[in-house]
């Protein structure tokens, strides 16, 4: 088949988790944090290796490049075990460790939507102050690497936008406040393009809210919640201290009282 009769695939590249699937479909497929989680201890082992013996040194790279994860499984590896270090490709909304961001595509094409690239037409994002260079990038990774048809780089803010087209309202013109993990950019859009000139870039991003919030949650001080059983158990220890006993609760009046009658009761009988 075609690649023009097979569904494009969409991968969504954030600095905090990244989002792919088919073009057509309701919501994203797989949602999972960009992280990428390589196994240290091959790397080590072919720096350390003596240049003479190449076939070990090649063997270490060889695994190093194998045994790798991402997401979520990632994270759950790095607990699991000290010997893989945690990498995230993409800061503040741009990608800074090329290697690894491969490595995620990989994944993310292969193990999580399990298609061949070369029967499918790709549509990525970036950030709308993204550098041509790293544009440059992403398409020879994507054409020689993964050997796509085609390539299409969409800005995240237009597809904001292209989201609510639909065929009675025909706009593509808006301001888009993008707030995403690692980075707030609020970006205006004529006609389905962005104007660069009027673009502002906001130093605060979701992450550093949520660090803040975290913050805020340890310095205060904790508040223990009391149940009702406890409240009353306080007030009663409380009032039999002060020895004001006219004070007492009338239930517990009452059964002392019932107590005290039964008793006696059974005295008379007696």
């Amino acid at each position: 088949m075609d690649a023009t009769s097979r569904p494009a695939v969409v991968i969504d590249n954030g600095t905090g988790y990244t989002k792919m699937g088919f073009a057509g479909n309701v919501e994203p497929c797989f949602i999972i944090p960009t992280v990428v989680a390589v196994n240290e201890s091959f790397l080590n082992q072919s720096r350390v290796s003596n240049k003479g013996n190449w076939l070990v040194q090649h063997s270490a790279g060889v695994m190093a490049d194998l045994d790798f994860f991402i997401g979520d499984e990632a994270l759950s590896r790095s607990r699991s075990s000290s010997t893989y270090n945690l990498t995230y490709p993409i800061q503040h909304g741009q990608v800074e460790n090329w290697d690894a961001m491969e490595r995620f595509w990989q994944q993310c094409i292969f193990n999580y939507l399990r298609c061949d690239p070369e029967d499918h037409y790709f549509l990525l994002t970036e950030s709308p102050l993204t550098a041509p260079e790293n544009r440059e990038y992403t398409g020879e990774i994507m054409f020689e690497t993964f050997n796509v048809p085609g390539l299409y780089i969409a800005v995240q803010p237009v597809l904001a936008l292209a989201a609510g087209y639909t065929t009675s309202k025909c706009e593509m013109t808006g301001v888009v406040i993008d707030v995403g993990d690692g980075a707030t950019h609020v970006v205006p859009v004529a006609d389905g393009y962005v104007i660069g000139s009027s673009m502002k870039s906001i130093p605060i991003s979701g992450k550093d809210v949520t660090l803040f919030i975290q913050q805020l949650l340890r310095q205060a001080s904790p508040v223990k919640p009391k149940f009702k059983k406890e409240q009353r158990f306080e007030e009663d220890t409380s009032q039999k201290k002060s020895g004001n006993t006219r004070s007492i609760r009338p239930s517990i009046k009452n059964k002392y009282k019932e107590r005290v009658c039964s008793g006696s009761s059974k005295h008379l009988q007696i």
